[in-house]
């Protein structure tokens, strides 16, 4: 699930079945400089490496309603990229 405000992005893996939340990580989390897409990308690496180290390799990718372009597509494609398969 990915929200973005005008500030930050917020991506969580959750289990829909027992409503609980696996892995969360946000730009608040994220210790760098980048900013815009490049932080998306950064977010959904992180995301990535998380599920991967909880043994979660396939998801489904709710954007939440958001359009799948800019920050978002670049989460996605960070978290592809990090091994996660949606």
């Amino acid at each position: 699930c990915v929200f973005r405000s005008g500030k930050h992005m917020y991506a969580q893996v959750i289990n829909d079945v027992t409503a609980n939340t696996l892995v969360s990580t946000s730009s608040l989390a994220v210790k760098t400089d980048k900013s815009g897409k490049e932080l998306a990308k950064e977010i959904g690496q992180q995301v990535a490496k998380a599920s991967l180290a909880k043994g979660i390799k396939h998801v489904v990718f709710d954007r939440n309603g958001f359009i799948y372009h800019g920050r978002v597509q670049a989460l996605a494609e960070g978290a592809r990229e990090g091994g996660l398969n949606f």
